[in-house]
């Protein structure tokens, strides 16, 4: 019997134990540093994936999300690596038992006794594979235990667990190997990535794919006798052909570049306001337009919704393998041209110093020691302001920057969080030259100061992440012009001219006329064209990156094709791009065939998978559908026979899993297929 002084020593001891390991604990803590570098990820609104940054010697380190997590993958991890993982603390003592009793019978490890976060221990801190490693393991393990939940433990072990090559975490193994995030994987997907941690450079099925099969039916059949499989679904697991490596997305890579590097760290995605559907179709056109242009041209695309201020999508360059192609050309200061004299009208409106209709004397005008010429040297004697604007008159635009005052003119648009870089010049009316583009500002600030025009004049900034788009939406913003003064100016802007060889797309396809100004800097250095349309704002800029001269090419005839173009992007109907590995045409379809070429299989197509309710001679079947006459079907070698009532070819899968068809004509020519049925699993 136990005394009462005794049980006393017995509960101190046991204090004293748990104050020590405590104190232990926390002079010596887990190294957490690998925990917290990971890769950050940029996802599209939608939540594509845009790109991610490496961590140190070039590794993909991404931080595991579990709500973004195959649930059924995380049970299976579980059933198979760690069945007591959510019980015990750290260390398994029934499997640690059974490793010691199974080495002593057979006089070496036969099996291990590891638990996840054990693992996770390991990873943190890679050691030699020793008993004295071990031990540091559990101790390490336990001190997780109490940091950690078993969530977070869960999420830092798919974290760090490493794929094979410089891939580290699920989700970059998910990517690199399958195409996709890990939210939904298939039976094969799952046990493969249960499998690699454990060897992964032994088990890389792009190097070694015998060895990635033995491990992963390993697994498959681990998974059986852990009930959390069917026999039938392991077969047809078993069956799914080993994926071979990708190379990572790097769409919006500037952007999602720009946003990487600004990530909290611990997050493990940014959601950005960049549209992948829509900068997938904008990409390849900068780059035309630039090769077009020159070798050594480039080109930037920036697409703004007005509401919110989200940036849809942002163009840095025509390529980085293009000069200058690593540079991000929407953060350069660049000459605007002509392209603020919108806001000099807008100005003048605002404080009735003009209307649309005043008339302004176009002709050789003096303004001290600065005499501007129009750009074709033609000079129009009265014009109004509205004509002045429309066909971008230089000496109306810099009289009306003399009345509301350069400096004023300034300080209004730096209001409105837009600043001008201006020359340092000794002659005070030099400020003057600001009308026509005699000072810098990037096509960022181009588009706050239009998206302001299409928003009745309020500034607000950029938003580059959808919680920033929100809180645009919520905020007034700077009122830099009036509405009914931004109104006229942008029904001024509407009236000018097209670029040559397109109508207006009010006429040509009864969507709304796009205002729009160009503009082009001295010595043909910049090309600008700027417009606001169906809710957005569009900037679009081509020229060196370098800021060398070009011979001859206006905003007019370099950047405002551009700008109709991406314009008609706006409303083309959604393309769904995925960033890897981009759906083509179904075998059937990838070329017209002559009716000559025999028969087309139609259904099901070459490599689709088709999901059926039920297998077996009672199921629904499916029908076989073919072009061609006289045609016989055959699965695995077997005819198939026509359905006595319909006169359809039915096909009954007698088991889920993967299956060779043919199709043959009256002349014997032949098409195949190889497809794969899936059932539900019990």
């Amino acid at each position: 019997m136990i005394t009462i002084p005794r049980l006393t020593r017995v509960l101190v001891a046991f204090m004293a134990l748990q104050v020590v390991l405590f104190a232990l604990g926390a002079a010596f803590p887990p190294d957490m540093a690998r925990a917290r570098r990971s890769s950050p990820v940029v996802l599209d609104h939608r939540g594509a994936w845009l790109r991610a940054l490496p961590v140190e010697d070039g590794r993909w380190r991404v931080r595991a999300d579990l709500q973004r997590t195959d649930p059924t993958f995380q049970k299976r991890l579980i059933a198979v690596e760690d069945a007591r993982f959510r019980r015990h603390l750290g260390v398994d003592p029934l499997a640690l038992v059974r490793a010691i009793g199974s080495a002593v019978v057979h006089g070496h490890a036969t099996s291990g006794a590891s638990t996840l976060t054990m693992q996770t221990a390991r990873l943190l801190e890679p050691r030699p594979r020793n008993l004295p490693s071990k031990l540091i393991e559990m101790v390490r393990a336990a001190q997780l235990e109490a940091r950690l939940t078993k969530d977070e433990t869960l999420a830092l072990y798919l974290t760090l667990a490493p794929y094979g090559g410089n891939l580290e975490g699920v989700r970059a193994a998910s990517l690199a190997y399958f195409g996709h995030e890990p939210t939904s994987l298939t039976d094969g997907e799952q046990a493969l990535l249960i499998a690699l941690p454990q060897s992964p450079e032994a088990r890389r099925p792009d190097r070694h794919p015998e060895a990635a099969r033995a491990a992963r039916r390993a697994v498959l059949d681990k998974m059986v006798r852990a009930h959390v499989l069917t026999d039938a679904a392991a077969a047809e697991a078993d069956a799914e052909p080993l994926p071979r490596r990708a190379p990572f997305p790097a769409l919006a890579w500037h952007a999602a570049g720009e946003l990487a590097l600004a990530a909290p760290p611990g997050q493990p995605s940014v959601v950005s306001t960049i549209d992948a559907d829509l900068q997938t179709r904008l990409e390849p056109m900068a780059a035309a337009v630039a090769a077009a242009q020159g070798p050594d041209v480039t080109a930037a695309i920036l697409v703004v919704q007005i509401k919110g201020r989200a940036v849809r999508a942002l163009v840095g360059s025509a390529g980085r393998e293009r000069p200058g192609g690593w540079i991000d050309l929407t953060r350069a200061v660049r000459s605007p041209g002509s392209a603020l004299k919108p806001f000099i009208y807008a100005f003048a409106f605002d404080d009735g110093a003009l209307a649309p209709d005043t008339q302004i004397d176009d002709a050789a005008t003096r303004f001290a020691d600065y005499q501007p010429e129009n750009f074709d040297h033609v000079f129009h004697d009265k014009v109004t302001a509205r004509e002045a604007l429309a066909y971008s008159l230089n000496v109306p635009a810099v009289a009306t920057l003399e009345k509301i005052g350069p400096d004023a003119f300034a300080a209004r648009l730096e209001s409105g969080g837009v600043k001008l870089v201006r020359p340092k010049t000794a002659i005070k009316a030099s400020g003057l030259a600001l009308a026509l583009g005699g000072a810098g500002i990037t096509p960022r600030d181009m588009a706050v100061l239009y998206a302001a025009l299409g928003d009745g004049g309020a500034a607000k900034p950029l938003a580059f992440t959808e919680a920033e788009a929100k809180a645009r939406e919520r905020m007034g913003g700077t009122r830099i012009v009036r509405p009914e003064a931004a109104a006229q100016v942008l029904d001024i802007l509407r009236e000018a001219p097209a670029p040559r060889g397109r109508a207006p797309s009010a006429l040509t396809r009864g969507g709304p006329a796009m205002a729009f100004k160009t503009g082009t800097s001295y010595g043909f250095r910049d090309a600008v064209a700027a417009g606001v349309v169906g809710g957005y704002a569009i900037i679009v800029w081509t020229g060196r990156a370098d800021g060398g001269a070009r011979g001859g090419l206006t905003g007019r005839d370099a950047a405002l094709p551009l700008l109709f173009d991406v314009a008609d992007v706006l409303d083309a109907p959604t393309i769904a791009p995925r960033p890897i590995a981009p759906k083509a045409a179904p075998g059937a379809l990838q070329r017209l065939r002559q009716a000559s070429e025999g028969p087309r299989l139609i259904f099901p197509p070459d490599g689709a998978t088709v999901q059926v309710d039920s297998v077996g001679a009672g199921s629904r079947g499916l029908v076989m559908a073919a072009g061609g006459e006289d045609l016989t079907w055959y699965v695995a070698g077997a005819p198939l026979s026509a359905d006595p009532v319909s006169g359809k070819v039915i096909w009954r899968p007698s088991a889920p899993g993967f299956y060779r068809l043919k199709v043959v004509d009256g002349e014997g020519r032949a098409a195949s297929a190889r497809v794969r049925i899936k059932a539900p699993t019990g």
